[in-house]
């Protein structure tokens, strides 16, 4: 008989405090423990944001695999909204929200959220490629939803799966990874890493 400690090593780790991913991996029934990385999450000089997102995602999962057993694997992402070749991160205060907003505002971004997957002595990755367009934000409608609290730790300053999907005027892309978690490249990782995810048969069912 398996002993919990056993079973425990088997969990996924991911590698993050957001709670909007442990909802996703919940909903495709991925049991999991939380373990938050800590990197520093400045981007290069000159780095483009693909690159950027790709190696945020990269030094998560290895800094957490670091600090864990080696038979667990370690799944980590990293978001970026991005405006002309500028990477918006969370706001630093009310009015950097309020300016995030104004500018995204009428305009179509994009939104890269890359995934890391260490498992098995190998680190695999994918990143996934949003398109989105918000309508015009009032300054009256920004300053409100400031004070609300929603953006305040969301890159681009706003949440689509909040308050903040009343600005979204077009999606094209992945709802998930907007949210901050791909679920078919996420799903696609962790197939190919030997990790069930998704609709299953029980066994003995």
């Amino acid at each position: 008989m398996m002993s919990s400690a056993s079973r425990t090593i088997r969990l996924l780790c991911l590698a993050s405090a957001s709670p909007r991913r442990r909802e996703l991996l919940a909903q495709i029934g991925v049991p999991h423990v939380i373990v938050p990385a800590e990197v520093d999450e400045a981007r290069l000089p000159g780095e483009p944001p693909r690159e950027y997102v790709l190696r945020l995602a990269r030094e998560k999962a290895v800094s957490v695999r670091s600090r864990r057993p080696s038979e667990q694997p370690v799944l980590a992402a990293d978001t970026a909204v991005v405006l002309e070749e500028s990477v918006l991160g969370k706001p630093r205060d009310e009015q950097d929200a309020l300016e995030m907003l104004g500018a995204l505002g009428g305009r179509t971004h994009q939104v890269l959220t890359a995934v890391a997957l260490a498992a098995g002595g190998a680190l695999a990755t994918a990143l996934s490629e949003s398109t989105v367009r918000l309508r015009v934000v009032t300054e009256a409608e920004r300053t409100a939803y400031w004070r609300l609290g929603e953006p305040r730790d969301k890159a681009g300053a706003y949440a689509i799966q909040g308050l903040g999907a009343v600005f979204v005027e077009h999606l094209s892309g992945s709802y998930s990874g907007v949210m901050g978690l791909p679920l078919f490249e996420t799903a696609q990782l962790l197939e190919a890493a030997g990790i069930p995810c998704g609709p299953r048969e029980r066994i003995g069912a």
